[in-house]
């Protein structure tokens, strides 16, 4: 099935109507015609704009610069953490929320693409709405006291269909997309001036008192700028200078190009960006996207990117001079309808980001990654204070400390009661052994593959490989269940004597088309024959024909419009080649110049019989169960559960959520080991609780290949159960550092705290499992050691039972010490429900 705005499909002769497997039959009637800058520089204004964008400004104007070590907020260097969050991957209703997680995680910045095809879908028509409402999406992002990072492009990559460009751009005459070519640079221009203008219009920029402070032109140019020789390395300058004259007031970035002019800050898109440098001294290092997971194909492993490795990236890039690192993604969202890019990537853009496709909290990755950024600000006096190269100490084969500090340190000796400001970044990059350092006159032990961060050059407030937050673990309940039909929708004639060849031969004759791209399907006589699936591969498909008229039937479906690489306007989607049938007895029959009959969609869809005002004409096979459903209870996100459907589309209440492709993933890529609760899955898919009614919603499949619509079902998504464990040597809460009015970190003596904490809109409702002593395990999986104290689940309970959060001290003044001279630690494991639950029983110890 073509993309939703999809080009006629390219390179072959051969296409009928498809096979309309579904819920319904594909009939109807007609188609209708934070903080916001150094203290005393930056002022954020409160309460002069609503969500609805009223007049005003969100901030004091304020201009933005850059020199080498950083970007200058104000006139003040700033180290600055930003989190990727697409807007059109959420609901415009989801963005306050995503945007409110963002801030409560450390996050300076929102950054996100611009997506040229979504805002102009047809050559001049533009479109700003719903999902699309960009100008409502920056004033949230300023509305809580947040930066913007506008990557305008316009091409975006971003695994969305065909990169972002709008499929009518390839159907001008001439164009040869990200080149020296005179019809794409006219319509690039045209398109990045109307973003840049708008944003002007409604003063979205820092110096007009908005939340802007920094813009991308093009995107990864550099990795296929060689394709396209001189002819590249003009259109690169000359984008550039576009983007220059365009007199935007900020800075504008081209990430991986080194060869980005002088004007131009150029940076790193990588999973580690700390040995980064740019191609001038007088720029700033930015890490533009942050790997902090990965995209998924239709029948690919999840990936997961571990807290821990995020943590440690992160770490190392501020300790090796970095200064503004973004979280690609931190919310990834949903590819809604035929956004999702290709070939064959899935409908969930999760990422396995610190927030979920659903809006709800990764623990413990979004938990530790929060806790680095506190360590990080906590730095920040120091890091910026310093003009040139900290202080190097090589601690080790591989092990090494950077330091900065507002003068010369002895590294040697111990840092109390020194007044100057200084901090400290340990490495230890081997990866299999702890290692043992000594600086500042004293001993650190460093887990393998870590970073300590010491605020006060003295004590370590966070260490990369040692978590100290929670861990969520996802659960769906489930809620009604929906249900399906079917129907059938190139005249070949055979004689008697071509069936007695293959009787007397034993075989079949075959279909072979050349090549196909993404999936092609076969049908002879209104049945299925066989399919394929890949990127420009082969098609041999043996099949079964009767004496007399044949019908045969090719379906072409795209699974996202190519979004990488050099030349995408040639790419296409569809057949190439020969399109020919084997085995007859009078040889091959060539079938590519035959008289075809050739339809671009579906007549359903055309007729928009998956919109509830169109049932009275969309001409249903009657089922014994309904297809109407309602929504689960409460306020938790939703997701379909679609694993007993074959491969199709899924509308709800005429919304397309997505394309949906029940493939069994590989079970590569973790081993036993590994061990990451609530893990999502591809056969779920994410319904916006806006897109619902309380009762009567409407669900409609186009279903491919056939399935059992009595088993899907819909499921509430949040955090039922939560866990800790803390041990009484780790670290004081980051809540007891501070800064001196001389700027230098300060930390009050302090015991170790578990925290819990359940999504919103619920509570604690249960302690399942408590111990202080030596319990083993993790979470789902605790055991009491020989060593336990016996008030431990009393006392847990009472501190957090019927709460939303809880805090527990990790100390013997708490819990008594039941083991003397032992190395003690606290295992909480907490379920979560609705306020509304009643409390439920103890669990057995």
């Amino acid at each position: 099935m073509a993309a939703s705005r999809g080009p006629p499909l390219l390179g072959f002769r051969a296409l009928a109507l498809a096979l309309l497997l579904a819920i319904l039959l594909l009939l109807g009637c007609s188609a209708p015609a934070a903080y916001a800058g150094a203290e005393g520089v930056l002022r954020q204004v409160v309460g002069r704009r609503g969500d609805d964008g009223g007049g005003g400004n969100f901030f004091e104007p304020f201009n933005v610069t850059y020199d080498h070590r950083a970007v200058l907020i104000g006139g003040k260097r700033r180290m600055l953490v930003s989190a990727g969050l697409h807007y059109p991957r959420a609901t415009s209703e989801m963005w306050p929320s995503l945007i409110a997680k963002c801030k409560e995680g450390g996050a300076d910045v929102i950054e996100t693409y611009v997506f040229w095809n979504g805002h102009e879908p047809a050559k001049g028509q533009y479109y700003f709405e719903e999902r699309f409402d960009l100008v409502k999406f920056a004033k949230l992002v300023a509305a809580e006291g947040l930066f913007l990072f506008l990557r305008i492009g316009p091409y975006a990559c971003a695994e969305w269909n065909f990169g972002g460009f709008p499929v009518w751009l390839r159907d001008i005459p001439g164009i040869e997309f990200r080149t020296d070519n005179e019809p794409f640079k006219a319509e690039m221009q045209t398109f990045v001036t109307k973003i840049v203008t708008l944003m002007k219009e409604e003063k979205l920029y820092s110096w007009q008192g908005g939340p802007i402070i920094l813009q991308q032109i093009e995107n990864e140019y550099g990795n296929i700028q060689g394709n396209y020789g001189q002819a590249g390395k003009r259109y690169m300058q000359w984008a550039a200078q576009m983007a220059i004259a365009l007199d935007t007031g900020i800075p504008w970035v081209m990430c991986r190009q080194t060869d980005a002019p002088e004007e131009i800050i150029d940076t790193c898109n990588a999973f580690y960006c700390d040995g980064f440098k740019p191609n001038s001294y007088n720029k700033p290092t930015i890490w533009t996207e942050d790997w902090d997971g990965w995209y998924a194909d239709w029948g690919g492993a999840l990936p997961h990117r571990s807290a821990e490795d995020s943590a440690f990236a992160v770490a190392r890039f501020y300790q090796r001079g970095g200064s503004l690192q973004n979280y690609y993604m931190y919310f990834g969202g949903t590819n809604f309808a035929r956004t999702a890019g290709g070939p064959l990537q899935i409908t969930s853009y999760d990422y396995d980001a610190p927030i979920d496709e659903y809006g709800i909290l990764r623990q413990p990755k979004w938990g530790h990654l929060k806790d680095l950024h506190t360590a990080i600000k906590l730095c920040e006096p120091a890091l910026i204070a310093v003009d040139g190269s900290p202080q190097y100490i090589k601690l080790g084969s591989m092990q090494e400390a950077h330091v900065y500090s507002t003068g010369e340190v002895h590294t040697n000796g111990s840092m109390a009661g020194n007044a100057q400001i200084c901090s400290a970044f340990l490495a230890n990059i081997d990866e299999h052994k702890y290692a043992s350092v000594w600086i500042f006159g004293k001993s650190y032990s460093l887990p393998p593959w870590s970073v300590s961060i010491l605020p006060d050059c003295e004590n370590v407030a966070f260490n990369t490989a040692r978590i100290g937050a929670q861990t969520s673990v996802f659960t769906v309940e489930s809620g009604s269940p929906s249900r399906s039909s079917r129907h059938k929708p190139s005249i070949l004639s055979l004689t008697s004597g071509d069936i007695a060849f293959w009787s007397s031969k034993g075989v079949l004759p075959s279909l072979t088309i050349d090549k196909i791209r993404d999936v092609a399907r076969v049908f002879v006589n209104g049945k299925l024959a066989g399919s394929q699936v890949g990127h420009w591969v082969s098609l041999k498909q043996p099949i079964q024909l009767v004496e007399g008229l044949n019908e045969l039937t090719l379906l072409s479906e795209i699974v996202g419009l190519q979004n990488y690489g050099a030349f995408l306007e040639k790419d296409g989607a569809g057949f190439r080649g020969q399109v020919t049938l084997t085995g007859l007895s009078d040889g091959d029959v060539d079938l590519t110049n035959s008289l075809w009959t050739y339809q671009v969609g579906l007549k359903g869809e055309f007729s928009m019989i998956y919109a509830p005002e169109k049932q009275g004409c969309a001409g249903w096979s009657r089922m014994q169960d309904s297809t109407m459903f309602s929504t689960p209870k409460g306020t938790d996100p939703v997701a379909i559960d679609l694993g007993s459907m074959g491969k199709g589309q899924a509308w709800v209440n005429g919304h397309l959520i997505g394309r949906y492709w029940s493939l069994v993933a590989p079970e590569s890529g973790c081993s036993s080991s590994c061990y990451y609760p609530g893990a999502y899955n591809e056969r779920k898919y994410h319904i916006p609780r806006e897109w619902l009614k309380e009762s009567d919603n409407l669900l409609v499949l186009f279903e491919e290949t056939g399935g059992d619509p009595s088993l899907i079902s819909l499921e509430a998504h949040y955090a039922k159960t939560v866990c800790s464990r803390i041990s009484e040597n780790y670290y004081p809460p980051l809540s007891a550092w501070s800064h001196l009015s001389s700027g230098r970190a300060s930390v009050n003596a302090a015991t170790p705290e578990l925290r819990l904490q359940c999504d919103d809109g619920h509570v604690i409702s249960e302690i399942t499992f408590a111990s202080y002593g030596t319990p083993s395990g993790g979470c789902l999986n605790f055991s009491k050691g020989n060593c336990h104290a016996l008030s431990t689940l009393d006392l847990v309970t009472e501190a957090c039972v019927g709460n939303t959060k809880c805090a527990i001290s990790v100390s013997n003044d708490v819990f008594g010490d039941p083991c003397r001279g032992v190395l003690k630690d606290l295992a909480v494991e907490a379920k979560c429900s609705p306020p509304s639950t009643t409390k439920e029983p103890r669990g057995e110890m």
